[in-house]
């Protein structure tokens, strides 16, 4: 179980609730009972505020846990894909529909995919979310070398494509990558060297990387590593905001597609 803002929406949501069901089902009836005919007695402000916010915050808690939910990306790991700044809708239905704060899968629609922009709880602290794209899936064997990336022997196809002239990491190599049926962007700096890896992916588990493959901590590291299937949050799916101060806002950014 996890504390974070999904606990703060269901503590909220059970103690309103309660606090309104209570007041119906027990104690307005004996007001009612208790005051003279033809008049309605006053509501206590407790349950005033339980009434009002009850619907507000169960609204926002269904569509938090079961549809979208948004996030900031804090880092430049995802360059040049996302950009530290950039707001984006998480979706939580395409995998499954999972209970919150304790994470049980109670419905599977679907499974991740190769290429997929995928945020997932760090297996080390699950209270803190990263986003990466997915490179491996159960069983796969990925090889890291010379910046390349092998899957079960065979090279993913990159395809240099220029410098990047965008924000931050001006001069770094931009390549056309595809994992699987997605082409994406992929970020080399080239005075750095490649961060190499070589394992098997276990059952249950994921090994993700960041576009940004010379400034990424991802499942190449060991405080990541891989992770497990039930750590998976949902699939990025579009930007709707970017403001990182004194670049804000991009608006070119707003709406886009995430691929």
């Amino acid at each position: 179980m996890v504390f974070d803002f999904s606990f703060v929406l269901v503590l909220a949501t059970v103690v309103t609730g309660l606090v309104w069901a209570a007041d119906a089902g027990y104690f307005k009836p004996r007001r009612l009972a208790r005051s003279p005919a033809g008049t309605l007695p006053g509501e206590p402000v407790l349950v005033e505020y339980a009434r009002s916010f009850f619907p507000i915050i169960l609204i926002v808690l269904v569509i938090r846990s079961f549809l979208f939910e948004p996030f900031r990306i804090p880092s430049d790991s995802m360059m040049p894909t996302l950009l530290d700044g950039d707001f984006i809708f998480v979706n939580k239905f395409t995998y499954g529909l999972r209970l919150p704060v304790a994470n049980t899968e109670v419905v599977r629609l679907g499974a991740p995919q190769r290429g997929d922009v995928v945020v997932f709880r760090l297996p080390s602290d699950p209270a803190t979310n990263y986003i990466k794209r997915l490179v491996g899936l159960p069983g796969d064997h990925i090889i890291v070398r010379g910046k390349r990336v092998y899957v079960n022997g065979e090279p993913q196809p990159v395809t240099l494509d220029g410098v990047y002239e965008g924000f931050g990491h001006t001069g770094a190599q931009v390549a056309l990558e595809t994992l699987g049926a997605v082409p994406h962007r992929v970020l080399y700096i080239p005075e750095r060297p490649s961060y190499d890896f070589d394992d098997v992916v276990p059952a249950g588990h994921f090994f993700f990387m960041g576009d940004n493959r010379d400034n990424s901590r991802d499942s190449r590291f060991p405080e990541v590593g891989f992770v497990p299937e039930h750590l998976v949050v949902g699939k990025a799916v579009r930007i709707w905001l970017n403001w990182n101060l004194p670049n804000a806002p991009i608006w070119s950014r707003i709406g886009d597609a995430i691929h």
